[in-house]
């Protein structure tokens, strides 16, 4: 009997870890942070921005959130790219959705979004 237990909560116990229901939807996310770094070739601004917004659509869809610090990467690829008012308004998404990166994301929009000092 006592077997019969230790068995049963087992299974209920590994069932728990198995049943992986995040609140946040992941999509490609992590692995275009690591092809970003190793393989950054594969992974330019205008790909990444493709992916981040598919995986955005996709959370929606899902009715899942989108993870911490999707907007403030997808703001970073759209600076990159040349596009400052959607590179803002992710950047401002992030703090929204995440409040305790104002400062960091803050920090972001000063140092990259501004415009050049004129050289004298």
């Amino acid at each position: 009997m006592n077997n019969l237990i230790i068995a049963s909560i087992a299974v209920l116990a590994l069932a728990g870890c198995a049943n992986n229901k995040s609140i946040y939807y992941w999509g490609e996310y992590e692995s275009l942070l690591y092809k970003s770094y190793h393989t950054p070739g594969e992974a330019t601004p205008d790909i990444q921005i493709i992916q981040l917004e598919e995986d955005i659509e996709k959370a929606k869809a899902k009715g899942k959130k989108v993870p911490p610090g999707i907007y403030s990467h997808l703001g970073m690829m759209y600076a990159a790219s040349g596009n400052h008012s959607l590179a803002l308004e992710a950047l401002e998404m992030e703090k929204t959705l995440f409040p305790e990166s104002s400062v960091l994301i803050d920090g972001m929009i000063s140092r990259s979004l501004q415009s050049p000092k004129q050289e004298q």
